[in-house]
């Protein structure tokens, strides 16, 4: 019993400083989530607008009503500029919750990109594209359920025992400022490829709660880069969509890689997919190590396109968490128009 308490009040513990030193929110299927990828993703449609939403739930086999739970939705647009170029400009909220305390951060961002074709033509183009975001973001705990491990003796919970922790404020306010690129060519209807970076937290917010004492804990930078495309195979029908992302902040760096086969249904319009994906992660200084297996499926049907995925936990807590990683749902929906000029980039 005491050997358990230690083990899940330790589990909690790293995970929640995880995430204060600064991890950000992922996705598996970070390719239908484009504006928390890449501000130069805003906007990169060939549709007018867009209207994406995403949840993730993560470690309830091992947490259980503590778990992660992730939720984000964003519109985009897109305005023509010239007779190629485009503007694109949209918002993005997310919040993150995890944890017996409610570690809640929810952010709201803007974003705006500029997208210069570089050549081709209406059909075969290439993109370059620059893309900024700016927003705020408010980080919040509930001290409702706190339990520090100077209160447990005998293998008991005893609430009556000062933490010694002092007063602590349940919730600050900060600002966040980011930066990407992205190029894009489009071949056909059925070939395009993708690459793109961004940098995140350029200003370094401070995330410390205990800020009457001064202390500082700056928000790590994030660096990302991340690539794919789409290549059809024989006849067509059946495509290769194959994709991957790169992030690395502070401490921590993840890959996440991968490939989905698209078979085309009836016409361009709809189809379906199903691919495999493996995502590799280091902490600190721990070396790099497979994290999750991920299965993925994705159903689009004239503006409408559905994901689902599911992590399978391979990391050495899968002995407690029995191989539960996490799932996700993802929505996106394009609104088109008299606006639209064809095909010019790939679908996200």
């Amino acid at each position: 019993m005491i050997k358990r308490l230690a083990f899940y009040l330790s589990l909690v513990f790293i995970l929640t400083v995880s995430v204060v030193r600064g991890q950000d929110i992922h996705f598996s299927q970070f390719y239908m989530s484009p504006l928390t990828l890449n501000p130069a993703l805003t906007g990169v449609m060939n549709c007018n607008t867009r209207i994406v939403g995403n949840y993730r739930n993560q470690w309830a086999s091992v947490l259980g009503k503590s778990a992660y739970n992730t939720y984000s939705v964003s519109y985009d647009q897109k305005m023509p500029v010239g007779r190629y170029d485009n503007f694109g400009f949209g918002a993005n909220v997310w919040s993150d919750v995890a944890g017996s305390l409610d570690f809640q951060t929810l952010t709201l961002k803007l974003s705006g990109s500029y997208a210069r074709r570089v050549g081709g033509d209406r059909r075969k183009s290439h993109y370059m594209v620059l893309g900024v975001e700016a927003g705020a973001s408010q980080r919040s705990i509930d001290y409702t359920n706190q339990q520090w491990p100077v209160q447990v003796t005998d293998g008991e919970f005893n609430g009556g025992i000062d933490p010694g922790e002092g007063d602590l404020p349940d919730n600050f306010l900060f600002g966040d400022v980011g930066v990407g690129l992205l190029w894009f060519s489009v071949l056909d209807k059925k070939t395009n490829f993708y690459f793109g970076g961004a940098i995140n937290h350029l200003n370094q917010a401070n995330l410390s709660f205990y800020r009457l004492n001064d202390q500082v804990e700056k928000y790590y930078t994030k660096a990302v880069l991340h690539a794919g495309g789409q290549f059809p195979m024989g006849g067509g029908d059946v495509s290769l969509v194959p994709g991957a992302v790169f992030f690395t902040q502070g401490p921590s760096l993840e890959i996440n890689a991968g490939n989905s086969f698209r078979f085309a249904l009836d016409g361009q319009d709809q189809s379906f997919q199903v691919g495999a994906w493996v995502r590799l992660a280091r902490h600190f200084e721990k070396p790099l190590l497979m994290d999750a297996f991920i299965l993925s499926t994705r159903f689009d049907y004239d503006n409408w396109g559905i994901g689902f995925s599911y992590d399978i936990n391979v990391s050495s807590l899968s002995q407690q968490s029995r191989g539960n990683g996490g799932f996700e749902f993802s929505m996106i929906y394009l609104v088109c128009g008299p606006q639209s000029r064809g095909v010019y980039c790939p679908k996200f």
